[in-house]
């Protein structure tokens, strides 16, 4: 790493300091010497304090096409906004029991309603459009109402909603607001956002507490129904506050945060964390209507080449497709490592070949490596436990605990099971009494489920790594744990760029084995074959198959022992389902709800005589 980017870290962010209480019974408690200062009391004080400090600034932008211009929206127009949604949302009596679900994209009119809600005590409930708009069954979404019993259910437009807003027609007696003028069958966002402010709206206002509820998230549900997560206003407000003594540059006159992002708002990464993050600052949120999957990722691309980001956040889907446009596209890769300070990941591990080819873009381009940061956190903890706010020397780094919260590190097997404990944490799951009681320990440290190592044991400012899901690992016959999380990573490196995504398997046989979630583009390219070749023809390619074969013996030579590398590998033809949990709208795979749902497949990779798996050459 080059002294320049070392120094540019140094006057991004605070410098990394962490306690570690070592206990009798082999834990070990970690902390920030450094108090959580005093935030805000709600987020609707940000909202309040930037309409008055800079009413004209931008905080929203978005457009329908890379060929029209922004329409933006400033504090001040937002602030009147959201005061008019909450008049209307007093006169219709919403509340936690009757509260807002947005069942859309992230956009303006999504911005300005759940805002509307929260800022007079009333949680929004952002639901994945996945459910509505990819589901065939639209069970999780049933669930999802019936919990909620929503008083109002916001959509886009009706008519792409149709078979959604019928199938959960029976659960609610909520008023459907459409966001297209059009929809006669709907009440229109811009009549609820003409509302006349009320008195009742500032009455309200200054009754929201700490405590009051500002949203429910909702988790993947792969083992059934999604549990709502109860998101206080106090953890919004804490987090953001956290991560402003972490990023120190944010308070610096003349930070100019700009963000452009896709990540969804009905997940915690892109809402309490990216969303809040310009709110908290006052800065200007572009909201990117692309993402990384094929066909959309041009958007993505057009989009950063009108607004160049502050900080650039993606998932390692994202990066991947990134990398390889840079590389085509000269005067982007330049403007890109000149003018974005640095770069944050998380929903999942970065592999390290999109690591090291990032630094290695970013030296080539302008002679100094892009800092990469991360950070670690869930649903439940709003969602920042730790921060990376240094320069890791690889990745997988997330980090040392923010300010005000702990993390206790419980011996488990060979793993050191993370559990986290600080006003950033859920109080719970919405009427789920017996399921919030099972998510805590004893002295009231949330019960995550991921394991964590120490990059240096005598030195824990040095950070932490992600160490796997504590229930995903498993053993081998021979008695060896099988470290999922960091195996699936180093799969990905190896067989990139034809496996988008790994499945771990083998639990109680001799053998690690993956089945593969293949990028097609990428192995329809491998192989030569033209954009109309079927995705059966692609996988079953010599040539596809052969370099597979190839990544799984690199793979073998880098992890010799049974545990560190995979002997054969399945390409999974149908991709990822959404009604059966198997991914999120970040692109993370689930891995326990893959191997059940795909049984089937286990049972072929396992299946010697198969000619479908793919062996490890050589």
């Amino acid at each position: 790493m080059t002294t320049a980017a070392r120094g540019d870290a140094a006057s991004l962010f605070a410098t990394p300091r962490t306690v570690a209480a070592h206990r009798a019974d082999g834990s070990i408690v970690l902390s920030s010497p450094d108090p959580l200062r005093n935030g805000a009391r709600c987020v609707g004080d940000w909202l309040e304090q930037w309409a008055q400090q800079t009413p004209d600034a931008i905080f929203l932008a978005e457009r329908g096409d890379v060929e029209e211009p922004w329409t933006t929206v400033t504090y001040a127009q937002a602030l009147r906004q959201v005061r008019a949604v909450a008049s209307w949302i007093l006169a219709q009596g919403l509340s936690a029991e009757r509260p807002l679900a947005i069942l859309s994209d992230n956009s303006i009119d999504h911005a300005l309603l759940a805002l509307g809600a929260q800022h007079v005590g009333v949680p929004s409930a952002a639901i994945s459009p996945a459910y509505s708009l990819m589901s065939k069954d639209f069970d999780k979404l049933k669930g999802m109402i019936a919990l909620l019993e929503p008083g109002a259910i916001y959509v886009s437009a009706t008519k792409s909603f149709a078979a959604a807003l019928a199938a959960i027609e029976p659960l609610h007696q909520a008023q459907i607001i459409s966001g297209n003028a059009g929809d006669g069958d709907a009440l229109g966002f811009r009549t609820v956002a003409a509302t006349p402010e009320t008195a009742d709206v500032a009455k309200a206002f200054a009754a929201v507490a700490p405590d009051t509820i500002a949203k429910f998230l909702f988790t993947s549900g792969s083992t059934g129904t999604p549990k709502a997560v109860i998101n206080t206003q106090r953890m919004l407000t804490s987090s953001q506050q956290a991560k402003a003594q972490t990023w120190t540059f944010l308070e610096q006159a003349g930070s100019n945060l700009v963000i452009l992002d896709w990540l969804p708002w009905s997940h915690t990464f892109g809402a309490n964390h990216n969303f809040n993050l310009v709110l908290r600052n006052g800065g200007s949120l572009y909201i990117d209507g692309g993402k990384p999957a094929p066909g959309l990722f041009a958007t993505s691309l057009a989009n950063l080449r009108s607004v160049m980001p502050t900080v650039y956040f993606n998932v390692p889907r994202g990066f991947d497709m990134l990398i390889a446009a840079l590389r085509g596209d000269e005067a982007l890769c330049r403007r890109f490592f000149g003018e974005v300070k640095f770069a944050f990941y998380a929903g999942a591990a970065l592999p390290q070949n999109l690591w090291d080819a990032l630094e290695e873009l970013s030296l080539k381009t302008v002679g100094r490596a892009l800092p990469m940061v991360s950070a670690w956190g869930s649903t439940e903890t709003s969602p920042l436990a730790t921060d990376c706010h240094f320069l890791a020397e690889r990745s997988g780094n997330i980090g040392v605990p923010i300010p005000g919260t702990e993390l206790k590190l419980v011996p488990s097997g060979d793993k050191l099971e993370v559990r986290v404990r600080g006003p950033n944490v859920t109080p719970g799951y919405w009427k789920a009494p017996e399921l919030t009681t099972q998510a805590f320990d004893e002295e009231g440290f949330y019960l995550i489920g991921d394991a964590v190592k120490l990059a240096d044991t005598a030195r824990p400012e040095r950070g932490l790594f992600f160490d796997g899901r504590v229930a995903e690992d498993f053993k081998l016959n021979s008695g060896t744990w099988v470290n999922v999380g960091t195996l699936r990573v180093a799969g990905i490196a190896a067989l990139a760029p034809l496996a988008q995504d790994i499945v771990v398997s083998g639990h109680g046989g001799d053998e690690v084995r993956f089945l593969v979630i293949p990028n097609i583009a990428a192995c329809r390219a491998h192989a030569g074959l033209p954009e109309t070749a079927s995705v059966n023809d692609v996988l079953a390619h010599d040539k596809v198959r052969t370099a597979i074969a190839q990544g799984l013996a690199k793979l073998r030579q880098q992890g010799p022992n049974s545990s560190g590398h995979a002997t054969r590998a399945l390409l999974l033809a149908e991709p990822p389902s959404v009604d059966g949990g198997e991914i999120t709208d970040k692109g993370y795979i689930n891995q326990r709800a893959v191997l059940t749902r795909r049984a089937d497949a286990v049972t072929r990779l396992n299946a010697d005589a198969s000619a479908e798996w793919i062996g490890c050459v050589g």
